[in-house]
C-alpha cells in the first residue's frame, strides 16, 4: 500500500504545482531592475570527475537563465548567494566560488558579478546578502530561484527588507498531468520536493522568518 501511495505521483505533483504557480516571471522590459539575486543550489559539488568541467545540477536553470538577461541589460548587477550547505564541516569550496568561475566562462562581465559565500540556507541568503559591498536591497531586484522554492524565498527576502520581484525558473511539473500516472521514482522525487518546501514554509513561519 505504501509503495502504491509513493508511486502515484499525480498527488505530490499537484502539491508541487500549487507552489510553482504562485508567481510568474515579469515579461517585457526589465530595464527598471538594478540586478538579479540568484540563489545557490544550481551546481553539482564536483568538477566533472576531475575533467575541469563545471557540472550543473537539476536546478541549473538558476544560473542559465540570468546569462542572456545580463547580456541584454548591461546596467544590471548579478548577486549570487550561496556557501557550503553541508551539515557536517567539509572542505568543499563555497558554491559562490563555483558560480564566479561559471559566469566567467559564460563571458559575463565579472565587474558586474557580486557573490556572497557564507550562507547555508534561504534565510541566510536573504540576511547575509544585504551586507555585500555594492548591494542596495532597497532598489528593485529580480529574485531568481526554482519555481517551487519561490514562495519561501520571496517571503523570506521581503521580510529581510529586500525590494524583490519573483523571477521563477526550473519548473518540475508539466502541462496536462494525468491523474492515472504511476512511477515509483517520479513519485518519491515529487514527494521529497513537496515535503521539503511545505515543511520549510511551516518552519520559517514559526521561526518568524516570513
Amino acid at each position: 500500500m505504501l509503495l502504491l501511495i509513493l508511486g502515484w505521483y499525480p498527488l505530490p505533483d499537484a502539491l508541487v504545482r500549487s507552489l510553482e504557480d504562485r508567481y510568474e516571471a515579469p515579461a517585457g522590459d526589465l530595464s527598471g531592475y538594478s540586478g538579479l539575486v540568484v540563489l545557490g543550489g544550481a551546481f553539482r559539488r564536483d568538477d566533472g570527475r576531475g575533467h575541469g568541467q563545471i557540472a550543473l545540477g537539476c536546478a541549473g536553470e538558476r544560473v542559465v537563465v540570468p546569462v542572456p538577461i545580463m547580456n541584454q541589460y548591461p546596467h544590471m548587477k548579478l548577486l549570487f548567494t550561496g556557501g557550503d550547505a553541508s551539515i557536517f564541516r567539509s572542505r568543499q569550496q563555497p558554491e559562490a566560488d563555483v558560480a564566479r568561475a561559471y559566469f566567467e566562462r559564460m563571458g559575463t562581465d565579472m565587474a558586474r558579478v557580486l557573490t556572497e559565500s557564507k550562507s547555508r540556507n534561504t534565510y541566510e541568503n536573504a540576511t547575509l546578502s544585504r551586507d555585500v559591498p555594492g548591494v542596495d536591497p532597497g532598489k528593485p531586484w529580480l529574485l531568481v530561484t526554482s519555481a517551487v522554492h519561490m514562495p519561501r524565498a520571496y517571503a523570506t527576502f521581503r521580510k529581510a527588507g529586500w525590494n524583490v520581484t519573483p523571477y521563477p525558473v526550473d519548473y518540475d511539473t508539466t502541462v496536462g498531468q494525468s491523474w492515472l500516472g504511476y512511477g515509483l521514482y517520479d513519485g518519491v522525487t515529487a514527494w521529497q520536493t513537496a515535503l521539503r518546501e511545505y515543511l520549510g514554509l511551516a518552519f520559517y513561519r514559526l521561526a518568524g522568518r516570513l
